[in-house]
């Protein structure tokens, strides 16, 4: 065997990667990388970026553990249908019927997390070059899947000014004949805004009058302050529409990536859905044991909601009140889940990274910039997750306060 020399060691090139990925941003947990290196110099860092709320101390119901481990110990750990256990998708099919929408179960497909059911939509509904409408502020999650796909995610307007409402004007304005989707977030992440009923009424017949595939982001249904949410497709079941959701936020179990997509419009989006199962056969299935949570939650004890939406409309109350007591900086109260869209001054040439970077560095409070959610970086939005005890909420907001003074001072 010859031992390369120095000198006879060949400098190689690095291999490349595909050019869609230049496009896939997902800043909630991007900006995570700046978090270690703060972590590395010695500060502890609060992380205040990503809507897990087990990190808060937060639990799981048990009866949905003792559905996983009982799973488990009956030998349910191998493969499951390529759609999910009937058991669970005629659970999914009977809450979309006790909240107006007559679904049959062969409609539902169970996935890794909601994202994982967007992702095969996406996949199946996009060509290269089309469009999809997705709202600003929205969740990065989109725009980065269609840049894979080397789609474009279209921005239309929500307005801080109404309580974050969607401009319905606007999203026509925006419909081209590349136009295959509408995304609509209700309750909205990153906003926590709750949709008038005529603003949905409004979108869901923009959709049906252009057929265009709407798509329902419906994970924070059951964590509006006032009460759960209807599902959208439930106002007009012929409708082309297609509702994700999960165990993730509302029944407390985001690593178990336990969701499901349930297919409505009819006839409409029989191709589609023939597609997305076609695509689900080729991952073979998303997570056996924890589908059969979706059942023990959809068909169980949900007395937990009550108390965990209660323990939100006092953080979210501690959290725009104390926000917009900070000068230089206002926050529209959220209606839903645990998330605020604050909006700070920003000095002339500075961004709201610039702003979020600081935070960090000088506080170890860790949030997410509001151009990782399309806004433009001169507004100063940013997202906060107030999963935090209102206690330690009210120091964070303390920190805030101080930095954002020094912020502005020292431009």
């Amino acid at each position: 065997m010859v031992v390369p020399t120095p000198a006879t060691v060949r400098v190689r090139d690095p291999i490349p990667i595909a050019s869609r990925n230049a496009g896939f941003d997902y800043a909630i947990r991007n900006i995570v990388t700046e978090a270690r290196a703060v972590e590395a110099s010695g500060r502890a860092v609060r992380y205040l970026n990503i809507g897990d709320p087990v990190l808060f101390g937060f639990r799981t119901p048990p009866h949905l553990i003792e559905a996983v481990e009982r799973a488990m110990r009956d030998g349910h750990n191998g493969y499951t249908p390529a759609a999910g256990i009937s058991e669970a998708r005629a659970a999914v099919a009977g809450e979309f019927g006790a909240r107006g929408l007559q679904l049959s179960p062969e409609r539902v497909v169970l996935t890794a997390g909601a994202s994982e059911g967007i992702d095969l939509t996406l996949g199946v509904i996009c060509d290269r070059g089309d469009e999809v409408l997705v709202p600003v502020p929205s969740y990065p999650f989109y725009t980065a899947v269609l840049s894979k796909l080397g789609a474009r995610g279209v921005h239309y307007r929500t307005d801080p000014a109404q309580g974050w409402q969607p401009d319905v004007e606007h999203v026509e304005s925006l419909i081209t004949p590349r136009t295959r989707a509408l995304v609509v977030i209700d309750p909205n992440n990153p906003t926590g805004a709750v949709y008038q009923q005529d603003h949905r009424l409004a979108l869901l017949d923009l959709a049906d009058r252009h057929d265009l595939v709407l798509l329902s982001d419906e994970g924070y249904t059951d964590l509006a302050y006032a009460g759960r949410v209807r599902p959208l497709a439930s106002y007009d079941p012929d409708a082309p529409v297609i509702s994700f959701s999960s165990l993730s936020k509302a029944y407390l179990a985001p690593g178990w990536r336990a969701g499901w997509m349930a297919v409505s419009g009819g006839a409409r989006l029989d191709a589609v859905l023939a597609a997305v199962l076609e695509m689900a056969d080729g991952r073979l299935c998303s997570v056996g044991p924890m589908q059969y949570a979706v059942t023990a939650a959809l068909t169980g004890d949900r007395s937990h909601q009550e108390a965990f939406r209660r323990q939100l409309e006092e953080r979210a109350e501690v959290t725009t009140s104390r926000l917009n007591a900070i000068e230089g900086m206002s926050c529209v109260r959220p209606g839903a889940a645990f998330y605020a869209m604050p909006r700070v001054e920003l000095p002339p040439g500075r961004t709201d990274e610039d702003y979020v970077l600081g935070l960090l560095r000088a506080t170890g409070i860790l949030c997410v910039y509001g151009s990782g959610f399309g806004t433009d970086p001169r507004d100063g939005y940013f997202r906060v997750v107030f999963l935090a005890p209102p206690a330690e909420l009210h120091e964070l907001y303390d920190a805030i306060e101080a930095f954002t003074a020094d912020f502005q001072a020292a431009a």
